[in-house]
């Protein structure tokens, strides 16, 4: 009996579910009810996969309102295939409590989704079981000629002609899986530690030091940190705020009038980062009204002729002036629809002339001013590196002064994005989530922006920043500034960190935690599998991203020739994009690379099937 054509997706979390949906949703226009053998490997539970799955603290959130969050493509999404319409999260839950939903998810779980709002920003294991409803709702929406396969395992290698069959080898299988086509969404890496990472693990080992590397936080061993001792932190976006959360009311404190009572357990958390400052909290209010119209001076047209250019392309010189203006125009839009009392042109006149208006040109310039009477009420995109670095050239004599200035920042951004007399704020988001869609198509455009979009657009929930301002107050978290430097005094046994916005001042511990995740490098990852591609012959960047062709995420080989029946998609790649899940009505740009994705490969069986067999 001949075998059904094949197709193993390596990775079962949210990105290798939407690709799954995208394959059921392309199936019946591309493929019909053909046999079709479907593997999926992931070690962890389908649908969540290792980041989402469900054996989570329940105090670990989301940085997204429920509202926020959906797994189904709607008519913003740019797709060759259909739209499948599918309930946002806070809607499965509302079908949940009416029992036309039923999930599999334990108790604690059910009782979390029972009072779910949209407004609440959810557990992750509560979204677990919504990636797992996701997941299993996808499979049953596949031709009826479909078998699927799971395996509990770690896939070890691809390997196999760019003509023939490819094998996947397993963990735990003496046999590799044929596949026809594989599809690798792995999500995040492990890495090997790089120079400055061993050096300081080597440290560590010599002194009997704990040195934590960058790892998912709910991976980390956390039970080594010790109460009442200093611990360094280097990092202050989203990790921290995990590694904040359990190593303070995970160790039984707790928030009372906005005041942190500690259990006595917590360790003294110093950190510091780069910028030396958290991301911006989550926006704290719903849209109301009219929405800017998006994309609007950086849409597929602009996308397709910055791709026709020859040569490296430069951020701040080809692509910046593009995002500027796109996000001055949802800025505008906002501010003449919602507050117009606050500008001093009508917005048809207004809007004419920002159109037709350079960007960062003196003409540009002189219409905002005069149509936009107050400083405060406009959008200052010059001052870009002030904006990404809010300490810099900031010095402050002393540590205390430090923290009472952090405390006064925090406080003050929490104020603003929570007021929604600063609707533009929204907007601007709404602008940067468009632009990133455009953006991802470009490829390998290097990691500043991706930083400075996570910096705005990808912060923390406002009650994450809340409890960060009373730990403050409470003495359990010290801030250290901005540059922050760690080195190892060998005659003492310590590591040292010192930070320029502090002059002078010097910190030492006996432990150091760097809270971020490793770095989406091939170059330095510790997966057997994409190191196996890279030696292959894979072609990775300079920053590490493997690369793949952007109209349907086929890997690249050095040559720049597409693999016919290897697929990536992920933050791994050259098409990294801001997420698996998006905002509903935001375009999704992951939607419309799983769809890409899923149509070339079902194309791809269709016509070889139709051929009479794959070659073996």
């Amino acid at each position: 009996m001949t075998a059904a054509p094949s197709i193993v997706v390596i990775g079962g979390g949210p990105r290798g579910t939407g690709v799954i949906e995208r394959i059921a949703a392309n199936a019946g226009e591309l493929y019909g009810e053909r046999a079709l053998d479907l593997h999926v490997v992931d070690p962890h539970p389908a649908g969540g996969g290792r980041i989402w799955r469900p054996d989570q603290s329940p105090l670990l959130w989301m940085n997204s309102m429920a509202e926020d969050v959906t797994m189904f493509t709607d008519e913003t999404v740019e797709l060759a295939g259909p739209v499948v319409a599918g309930p946002a999260l806070d809607a499965w839950a509302e079908d949940v409590r009416a029992g036309r939903v039923t999930p599999d998810a334990d108790p604690a779980v059910l009782a979390e989704i029972h009072g779910l709002a949209g407004a609440d920003f959810p557990t992750r294991r509560l979204q677990s079981a919504y990636l797992r409803w996701t997941y299993e709702r996808a499979l049953a929406a596949l031709p009826p000629g479909t078998t699927v396969h799971e395996h509990r395992t770690t896939a070890l290698a691809v390997t196999g002609p760019r003509g023939g069959r490819q094998r996947v080898r397993l963990q735990d299988r003496p046999e590799p899986l044929l596949a026809d086509l594989v599809v690798l969404t792995v999500g995040h890496l492990d890495a090997e530690q790089d120079p400055e990472q061993e050096g300081l693990a080597d440290f560590a080992r010599r002194h009997a030091l704990v040195h934590l590397p960058p790892d998912f936080t709910a991976d980390s061993d956390l039970d080594a940190l010790r109460p009442g001792e200093p611990v360094i932190v280097r990092g202050f976006g989203l990790a921290f705020v995990d590694l904040m959360v359990l190593l303070t009311e995970g160790r039984g404190g707790r928030y009372e009038n906005g005041e942190y009572l500690p259990s006595g357990r917590e360790p003294v958390l110093y950190v510091g980062s780069r910028r030396g400052v958290p991301y911006h909290a989550k926006i704290g209010y719903p849209w109301t009204g009219e929405r800017p119209p998006l994309p609007q001076h950086l849409g597929p047209a602009w996308t397709e002729e910055l791709l026709k250019r020859t040569g490296p392309l430069d951020f701040r010189r080809d692509i910046w002036p593009a995002v500027a203006k796109e996000l001055g125009h949802a800025h505008y839009h906002r501010l003449f629809t919602a507050h117009p009392e606050r500008t001093a042109l009508a917005h048809e006149v207004f809007a004419e002339k920002y159109a037709a208006a350079d960007p960062g040109g003196p003409e540009l310039a002189g219409l905002i001013a005069e149509a936009v009477p107050d400083p405060a009420d406009r959008l200052d995109l010059d001052a870009l590196d002030a904006l990404d670095r809010p300490l810099e050239g900031v010095r402050h004599d002393s540590p205390e002064a430090l923290q009472e200035a952090l405390r006064a920042h925090i406080t003050a951004d929490l104020a603003r994005r929570h007021d929604p007399q600063h609707s533009e704020d929204l907007a601007v988001f709404l602008g940067l989530l468009s632009a990133y869609a455009q953006l991802v198509r470009l490829g390998d455009i290097g990691s500043w922006w991706h930083g400075f979009f996570s910096y705005l657009a990808s912060g923390p929930p406002g009650p994450r920043l809340q409890q960060l301002l009373a730990l403050s107050r409470a003495g359990v978290v010290r801030f250290l500034g901005a540059d922050l430097t760690v080195r190892t005094d060998e005659e003492r046994g310590l590591f040292r960190a010192r930070s320029a916005t502090v002059p002078g001042a010097r910190t030492e511990a006996r432990t150091l935690v760097e809270a971020r995740l490793p770095d989406p490098s091939l170059r330095h990852t510790a997966s057997p599998l994409l190191r196996a591609l890279r030696d292959g012959g894979a072609a990775v960047t300079d920053d590490g991203l493997l690369a793949v062709d952007p109209a349907d995420s086929r890997v690249l080989d050095d040559e720049g020739r597409p693999h016919p029946r290897r697929f990536a998609l992920g933050p791994f790649t050259t098409a990294r994009s801001s997420g698996a899940f998006t905002r509903p009505r935001t375009g999704g740009p992951a939607f419309r690379q799983n769809d890409a994705a899923a149509r070339a490969a079902l194309t791809f069986l269709r016509d070889h099937s139709c051929r009479g067999r794959l070659a073996s």
